[in-house]
């Protein structure tokens, strides 16, 4: 019998101190090995695991999992369930927002390192790719008004210069040149049920231009109907969620993929060009790579090398822990 979604949720739980909510459980499966003996090829494994945990709890009586709360649902072992405490889920509510509290100490822009070092180095974004990015200073546009609408924060690229052979490169760019791929992000520091349209829709305003889009947060409303929201939004537009993890940077990942283009918006392309230095030098820096084959990376956000370091230092939150004083 194959190990299945379910087995792995209770090989989590057995052992676990509280009721957990399916992206947690999912998290821990991943650092304890369990995922690899699923086998599953799809893209968010995790909303998988989600949907089995959902569905089993409701047809399913004389199963072996329990819901707990609902907003967000957390899941438990029935056989367990007598360990639960009747303050459980107010502790656990109170205890995310404290982390919440502790998150917001630090500014928007001091994201853009983390999002530049998860697009370079987390194989669940970039799938073994080098993508780099540049961030967009809004500051320097041509015309002011609804600047924000238009510009994303960082915008990112790949070119297979290090994976294909020169050969391939140029033979590419004699036929459709479809190698490059661009990346548009827009970034903010959490999403509630206050803000979450603004700054999809500002995501949807400014990225849609590109390949590929995506709204990036750090600190996102852990509420079943919320959440759904945002998951009809991403399927219904094509802008992706990313969450940023600063206490686990490379546990950071795609909460919604985003839809991706076969083509760019040029009049988009060339209006950002226009009113923007940092977009236009942005595209120039690319043409002189693909035409050299080669990344100049000083021309593009530095990839930190002790990511580590910045998010204690600069963000005063500890790798594996929160925010430390």
């Amino acid at each position: 019998m194959s190990y299945s979604f379910l087995d792995l949720a209770y090989d989590v739980l057995k052992p676990a101190t509280q009721p957990m909510i399916y992206q947690e459980i999912w998290q821990v499966a991943h650092e304890e090995g369990l995922t690899a003996k699923l086998g599953t090829t799809g893209k968010t494994p995790w909303q998988s695991l989600g949907a089995r945990l959902y569905v089993e709890v409701r047809d399913n009586q004389d199963g072996r999992f329990i819901k707990v709360g609902s907003r967000p649902t957390r899941f438990f072992l029935k056989e367990r369930a007598s360990e639960l405490p009747a303050d459980a889920i107010s502790k656990l509510e109170k205890e995310a927002g404290r982390k919440t509290e502790k998150r917001t100490e630090y500014h928007e822009r001091d994201l853009h390192p983390l999002l530049t070092y998860y697009a370079n180095s987390n194989p669940s974004f970039n799938r073994g790719r080098s993508i780099y990015t540049k961030t967009i200073m809004h500051e320097k546009s041509t015309k002011g008004g609804y600047n924000e609408w238009i510009h994303p924060d960082m915008v990112g690229f790949y070119l297979p210069i290090d994976d294909w052979r020169p050969n391939v490169i140029e033979f590419n760019r004699l036929s459709d040149n479809n190698s490059l791929r661009l990346f548009s992000f827009e970034i903010k520091k959490g999403l509630t049920k206050a803000n979450y349209r603004e700054a999809y829709f500002q995501a949807v305003s400014n990225s849609s231009w590109a390949h590929e889009g995506y709204l990036v947060t750090v600190d996102i409303l852990q509420d079943d109907e919320f959440l759904a929201e945002l998951e009809r939004l991403a399927s219904s537009f094509g802008i992706g969620i990313i969450q940023l993890d600063p206490a686990d940077i490379d546990g950071s990942r795609i909460l919604y993929p985003a839809r991706g283009r076969a083509s760019l918006d040029w009049e988009t392309i060339n209006k950002l060009c226009e009113q923007n230095r940092d977009f236009d030098k942005f595209l120039q820096d690319v043409r002189i790579d693909y035409e050299s084959k080669r990344i100049h990376r000083a021309e593009f956000d530095e990839v930190s090398k002790d990511i580590g370091k910045y998010i204690k230092d600069k963000m005063k939150i500890e790798q594996g822990g929160g925010a430390y004083r």
